[in-house]
């Protein structure tokens, strides 16, 4: 991940500060944050809002996150939705309700490409369609946010990196777990020492519900006149129309990425942000199809292990990442850092550091407890009790988080708006994009390793530097 250089960003800060002016227009948004950098950022921004000043934005795919993107981005100062596109009918109209008659409103993405008014695009549609259209956008000349996975299959990553690369595009990819202060924390805590060396991380995110398990509803009035099929299908296998499949589609292999594409990389990306990790070098999975037969061909169950290497910004560590759509005791979303001297567990909501270390014996415990220094000859014992005294273990070196300790957002706190001030910062200010392509790739790939290692019932290696597959 690309990070802003302290020199600029000093002279960033600096910048807002100075925009005391707009100090008021901001307060009513960075209420949204307390993020004391994005807060900074949404003043620089506020600042800027001119009515010649605005970035103008279009959605592309207006299902449920695609809603929830729009409504997010336009709480930052100085974004504007000028149109929308999708291919359901019904949709459509929902965009005019919800943002107002003057949004302009297509089933094909290509009206919105060819708009000179678009600044920049949201890319919220199924993930068949995410490297085509990212790099169609970035060689319009749009910047893009495009919805994770960045990619629905491996091969399409290097493209999509090339593209971004070539056209120098502000392109971000939208797995918001990457801006999250309370990923900054920890990322802050673990190098610090707080838990010493980290050597396992779990992370699981369950759901129990049919809604969560993708069951949505169908409208009733989908149909061939209503829903641009053809459209959807793209470069996915022929079909003839299905309302099920359009609505539902996260449930099929064809334009989906199955539970790992999509909730996985959510955990990667927030594993990779507070480790400075940048891949695994094995993966293998294993999971199945146990309770939502509803004619999905991916599975509800998965459980994952991948092995990461050292490297300069860590130790060697292994991770463990489920999700269970099916879970009778409620859906929950958990990370665990454990390392020598301690464990930090988030679910984002709040963070909780707890700090037991290794248990090393005392001399009488080495000596008389339960240890096989009793079993030895007297001599032995004796031999053994003088190098005690003259050799006593050395404790861990002191951190700033010798103790316990806990961590939380302000009520409120929406990292989906900080990752959008950053987006939106990256093209009027220049910033280097926060979480880009590379970083995007690094995270997605794993994802979809765990489900060639499902399907396939096999361990896989992945050279994480390359970005390749090795075995």
């Amino acid at each position: 991940m690309q990070r802003r250089e302290t020199s600029s960003r000093r002279g960033f800060l600096k910048s807002a500060a100075a925009a005391s002016a707009a100090a008021s227009a901001a307060a009513a948004v960075t209420v949204l944050s307390r993020n004391p950098e994005t807060e900074a950022a949404v003043e620089a921004l506020a600042a800027a809002d001119g009515a010649n000043d605005k970035v103008r934005i279009a959605t592309i795919g207006m299902g449920i996150i695609g809603f929830e993107d729009t409504t997010c981005a336009l709480k930052v100062p100085g974004v504007e939705l000028v149109a929308a596109a999708d291919l359901y009918a019904g949709r459509r109209e929902r965009v005019k309700e919800v943002y107002g008659d003057h949004v302009d409103v297509c089933a094909d993405y290509r009206e919105i490409l060819a708009r000179k008014d678009v600044d920049a695009v949201l890319l919220c549609v199924p993930d068949h369609w995410h490297a085509a259209m990212s790099i169609e956008a970035m060689k319009a000349g749009k910047p893009v946010y495009c919805e994770k996975p960045m990619v629905q299959t491996l091969d399409e990553g290097p493209a999509v990196i090339a593209a971004q690369k070539e056209t120098k595009s502000v392109f971000q990819v939208g797995s918001q777990f990457a801006s999250s202060i309370v990923m900054d924390k920890l990322r802050d805590m673990i190098a610090a020492g707080a838990i010493g060396k980290v050597n396992v991380v779990e992370a699981r995110y369950n759901r129990n519900s049919s809604l969560g398990a993708w069951q949505y509803t169908l409208p009733l009035d989908a149909s061939p006149e209503t829903v641009d099929w053809d459209r959807f299908l793209g470069h996915a296998p022929k079909r003839p129309f299905d309302a099920t499949r359009f609505f539902r589609w996260r449930n099929y292999q064809d334009y989906g990425t199955a539970v790992a594409g999509d909730l996985f990389v959510h955990l990667l990306t927030g594993i990779h942000h507070a480790t400075g990790a940048i891949g695994p070098n094995k993966v293998a999975a294993m999971g199945g199809l146990r309770y939502w037969d509803d004619g999905r061909d991916v599975y509800d169950v998965i459980l994952s292990l991948l092995d990461y290497p050292k490297t300069e910004a860590h130790p060697e560590f292994t991770v463990s990442l489920q999700c269970d759509f099916e879970d009778g005791g409620g859906d929950a979303t958990l990370f665990r850092f454990v390392g020598d001297e301690g464990v930090i567990s988030t679910d984002l909501a709040s963070l909780k550091l707890e700090r037991v270390g290794i248990s090393w014996p005392t001399p009488e415990q080495e000596l008389k407890g339960y240890n096989s220094v009793k079993t030895f000859s007297q001599a032995q014992q004796d031999a053994i009790a003088e190098k005690l005294a003259r050799e006593p273990r050395q404790a861990p070196p002191k951190t700033p988080y010798d103790g316990p300790m806990t961590f939380a957002p302000p009520p409120g706190y929406d990292p989906r708006f900080d990752h959008f001030v950053r987006f939106f910062t990256s093209i009027r200010k220049g910033d280097p994009v926060y979480e880009d392509a590379v970083f995007g790739f690094r995270a997605a790939a794993p994802a979809l390793l765990c489900n060639t290692s499902l399907y396939e019932s096999k361990l896989i290696g992945w050279d994480p530097e390359a970005m390749k597959v090795t075995s």
